[in-house]
């Protein structure tokens, strides 16, 4: 009986748990239940734990709490906790590690006959204002920047610096990921936002107390806003800038180290950088000769200029006489003295002019020294000679100021005009030079000043604007022209080589500029009036001081030969 009572009693126990267990299981699955579609109702940033610490989600929901049904009291315990889906990338390459939450509510009950039911769901957020609101756990508005080159191609690590446009505080910087991206939460305000890289252009926004009009203002960022903004920076390229005038000089020049230079000779000898009258062992001295130079052919012969020389005589017994030839189609014979007066006879002071010989008639020439002595045991001694024309090749202009403005703007002024984002002056060094770095791709026009008295009147490469490709050096060369200018030039007097860095200096009232000679022994002022001139030159301390007065109308030309001191 005792073993049938127990079994009846066992059977009754096990049917009593059973009941309680279902009653119990059904009551908490809908506790659980409840707590759950609770949770699927909370604003994402809401869903969490109070207290939570990473890797758990804070939020409103209490970890563990207590409630009674059908007399039975149940435990809710709540557990949020962040998941990083590895879909979007991990670690370093993923703006945000905490992609959605995942949440377990476990609902228990005590006693003999206790048990428990869990629950889980996961939550993401609606959109990327929210997960990056989570990863900072507080509430703010997102700054999408995007940064790509000239060609569209998208920008990784440019520096991107927030900034407080009324104080100029930096708030934060980042760096744009491999998608040329970069996400940044901020609180609702304005933001000034600047664009760099090292070795490329920046780019930033502007503020209205900068651009009346900015092209591109200062970001408002709200909260719980996604607000976009992109720049497009690449790599900076160069210009090299010439001023140059719109003509030049050649010359002709033979100091007779030898005969190079010479196409006839009669009863005359060139030799140790002189020309005399060939000697006999008979009679001495012949009693003339001339020497005739090789055909002088210029290029780009804009005007004859001038025919000088140096020589020595004694008055009593030797002279020189020099001529200019041209060639008549059949041989070469003396320019008629009504195109060269006195060229018949011969010329004896010099410099001669030349600028009355037609180009079209007198496209080259040739010179002659005629020499005679009365005395055979003295002869005439010719030690150089010269003659110089103007040509169509560029002169550097130094120290020439000239502005360079790119085409791309920021904005626009009170008065709707254009503000440009590049447009700075810019002035050449004493050679006429200037290399401009650092130049954000564009196109470019190069202008003058009319105050400063020159004119721009052409470039190379033309026409205007000048374009300027990332990475890409230009070089530019800018022909000014004026009313008035002087070329001068320095040699030495006997080997008529040119001498540098001579210094010049050209004066009057108002007026008082000094410069040195370039590698060609040249130097070019302009602008000038039209005016009589002071000018001197030395080239201290090997050649001996030089002054002499130099009239100046229209473009005009000084040839000084300085004396080498003994």
């Amino acid at each position: 009986m005792l073993i049938v009572f127990l079994g009846i009693v066992g059977a009754y126990r096990l049917g009593i748990k059973l009941v309680s267990l279902s009653k119990n299981k059904v009551t908490a699955t809908a506790i659980a239940g409840g707590q759950i579609e609770k949770i699927r109702n909370l604003p994402y940033g809401l869903i969490g734990t109070t207290g939570a610490l990473l890797p758990y989600a804070g939020g409103i929901l209490d970890s563990s709490t207590t409630t009674f049904r059908n007399g039975v009291e149940f435990t809710i315990e709540t557990q949020v906790k962040y998941i990083s889906d590895e879909a979007d990338g991990t670690g370093g390459a993923d703006a945000c590690n905490l992609d959605y939450k995942r949440t377990e509510v476990k609902t228990s009950w005590p006693g003999v006959f206790g048990g428990e039911v869990k629950f889980a769901t996961d939550a993401t957020p609606k959109n990327q204002v929210e997960e990056l609101n989570s990863c900072t756990g507080q509430p703010a508005g997102i700054l999408s920047v995007q940064v790509f080159d000239a060609l569209g191609a998208m920008i990784n690590s440019a520096l991107i610096e927030i900034f407080n446009p009324s104080t100029g505080a930096k708030i934060t910087d980042v760096y744009t990921s491999s998608a040329g991206k970069a996400d940044i939460p901020l609180a609702t305000s304005t933001y000034k936002v600047a664009v760099s890289k090292t070795g490329y252009s920046g780019e930033r926004t502007y503020g209205t107390e900068e651009v009346a009009t900015p092209e591109k203002p200062h970001p408002i960022v709200f909260e719980g806003q996604l607000t976009q903004n992109s720049f497009s920076i690449d790599k900076v390229g160069s210009f090299s800038a010439d001023t140059l005038s719109t003509w030049g000089t050649g010359d002709f020049s033979d100091s007779f180290a030898d005969e190079s230079k010479i196409s006839a000779t009669s009863s005359a000898v060139v030799i140790a950088g002189e020309i005399n009258l060939a000697s006999t062992t008979e009679i001495g001295y012949a009693n003339s000769g001339y020497v005739i130079s090789k055909t002088i052919t210029p290029l780009n012969l804009d005007k004859w200029q001038e025919f000088s020389w140096s020589d020595f005589e004694e008055p009593a017994t030797t002279t020189v006489k020099y001529q200019a030839l041209y060639w008549s189609g059949a041989s070469w014979i003396l320019i008629p003295d009504a195109d060269l007066a006195g060229n018949a006879e011969g010329f004896t002071n010099s410099p001669v002019s030349l600028t009355n010989l037609a180009t079209t008639t007198y496209p080259e020439l040739r010179l002659k020294a005629n020499l005679n002595t009365s005395h055979a045991s003295s002869t005439p001694f010719v030690y150089s000679w010269q003659a110089i024309w103007l040509s169509g090749s560029a002169t550097p202009i130094g120290n020439a100021a000239f502005n360079l403005r790119g085409d791309k703007i920021i904005g626009h002024d009170a008065d709707e005009q254009p503000v440009y984002k590049y447009s700075v002056g810019h002035t050449t060094n004493s050679g006429g030079h200037k290399d401009i770095s650092n130049l954000e791709w564009d196109s470019y026009v190069f202008s003058i000043d009319p105050a400063t008295g020159l004119d721009l009147i052409g470039i190379d490469p033309s026409p205007q604007p000048v374009s300027l490709s990332p990475d890409a050096f230009v070089a530019v060369k800018l022909y000014l022209d004026a009313q008035n200018s002087l070329l001068v030039s320095v040699h030495d007097s006997e080997t008529l080589a040119p001498i540098f860095s001579a210094s010049v200096r050209l004066y009057k009232t108002g007026y008082d500029k000094t410069q040195y000679t370039d590698e060609k022994g040249q130097t070019l002022f302009v602008p000038l009036t039209a005016a009589a001139y002071t000018l001197e030159v030395q080239a201290l301390p090997a050649y001996s001081f030089f002054s002499t007065g130099a009239s100046v109308s229209g473009d005009n030309i000084k040839t000084v030969s300085l004396q080498e001191i003994e």
